[in-house]
């Protein structure tokens, strides 16, 4: 009888023991997603004063928009890494890049210089790579959720840390609906 119940009680030991790692294992994951989009954005971040200089070459009249992208990268690099702010800051500088890509698009000795295709081919490179770290940071941010969230894995949440101040990457409201290139070329 004794011999069972010790068998019993560390059995479910080894049981809560495995949820408390599940949650740990988690919490862990979410934080490297966080990591992988903090690089990608800095490289995004790297990358844009030198799309910015090659353009300014070419497109005099659009100083206003290289101001614009300049103040909004340096508010991104300001906020904190997967805070609201962040994110709110991080869709505004993806939004005013995309209205740059299509503006070059109106400068046809632009569009066909080397050195400015190759920027905006690593540039289109490093915004798939943001998209993809975005997923799997969405992908395990629910994972964590799941696991703090349903029971036994909730008596182990504090170990997560506030995992509320995370929330989800979306789609800025652009993005959301289609797309049109006459509102870039107002």
């Amino acid at each position: 009888m004794l011999i069972t119940l010790i068998i019993l009680i560390t059995i479910c030991a080894f049981i809560l023991y495995g949820f408390y790692v599940g949650v740990i294992k988690a919490r862990n994951q979410m934080d490297e997603a966080l990591s992988g989009i903090d690089i990608q954005l800095k490289k995004r971040s790297d990358l844009i004063p030198n799309v910015l200089n090659i353009a300014q070459k070419f497109m005099k009249h659009e100083k206003e928009m290289f101001t614009e992208i300049t103040k909004l990268r340096t508010e991104v690099m300001k906020q904190p890494v997967g805070t609201v702010k962040r994110f709110i800051a991080e869709t505004k500088l993806q939004d005013a890049m995309k209205q740059l890509v299509v503006s070059v698009e109106n400068y046809p000795q632009l569009k066909s210089d080397e050195t400015m295709l190759k920027a905006m081919d690593t540039y289109k490179d490093v915004e798939d790579n943001i998209a993809a770290s975005r997923r799997f940071y969405n992908t395990a941010l629910r994972e964590l959720k799941n696991k703090t969230q349903i029971f036994p894995g909730s008596l182990f949440a504090k170990y997560a840390g506030d995992i509320s101040k995370y929330v989800y990457f979306q789609a800025s409201s652009k993005d959301k609906n289609n797309f049109n290139a006459d509102d870039y070329l107002k």
